[in-house]
């Protein structure tokens, strides 16, 4: 195992350990989400916007309000679906790791020494019966399925992979937070600011 291996399995289960605590992760779309996530008692932040332009600082300041920041390099302006923007996260930023439903972007994630949480838009069965092939070749850390409110699915998946699973979207209220956590779910993801009050 080499030192960026090792980096990065300590770093998954430190992000892990933070969802074993407090298993619900605030997703931030913009950054009046962001002024309220960095006053509230979420551990995890999950960054679905930002710039080639200002991502350095929103990350800045989620790291200076103690969060553990994993940043979705799919949304961010103005970077391409190339390597190096992984590469440039972690060399410019203090993230913890990435979100992509890109492979690719997966793999380079864990190249940096970066977590990396493989996305799954699970729309019918032929996505579902690819998520095990395209996990076992992209070996994310942890996967998040969306739409999250699929406890029957999360069983599922349980029994397929041993990657941690997260839930997120359409996530609205606390009968979905404990059905994803019941079936297996490590944590669960929403923008619903309820949900982050519970």
């Amino acid at each position: 195992m080499t030192t960026t291996d090792r980096d990065t399995a300590r770093a998954a289960q430190a992000v892990l350990d933070a969802l074993h605590d407090d298993p619900v992760i605030a997703s931030v779309k913009d950054a009046a989400a962001l002024d309220d996530v960095l006053a509230s008692d979420r551990a995890v932040v999950f960054v679905l916007f930002g710039s080639v332009l200002d991502i350095a600082d929103v990350v800045a300041r989620a790291k200076d309000a103690g969060k553990t920041v994993l940043v979705d390099v799919d949304l961010l302006d103005g970077f391409s679906t190339r390597d190096v923007v992984v590469t440039w996260l972690a060399t410019h930023t203090r993230a913890d790791g990435v979100l992509s439903t890109k492979s690719n972007l997966v793999r380079a994630a864990g190249r940096a020494g970066l977590v990396a949480v493989q996305r799954f838009f699970l729309v019918d069965s032929f996505s579902y019966h690819q998520l095990p092939r395209v996990v076992e070749q992209a070996r994310p850390d942890a996967i998040e399925i969306l739409p999250g409110c699929m406890p029957r699915v999360i069983t599922w998946l349980r029994a397929d992979t041993d990657v941690p699973i997260i839930a997120g979207g359409l996530v609205c209220d606390k009968a979905d937070v404990m059905a994803a956590l019941g079936a297996g779910a490590v944590a669960v993801a929403s923008s619903d600011r309820d949900v982050w009050d519970m």
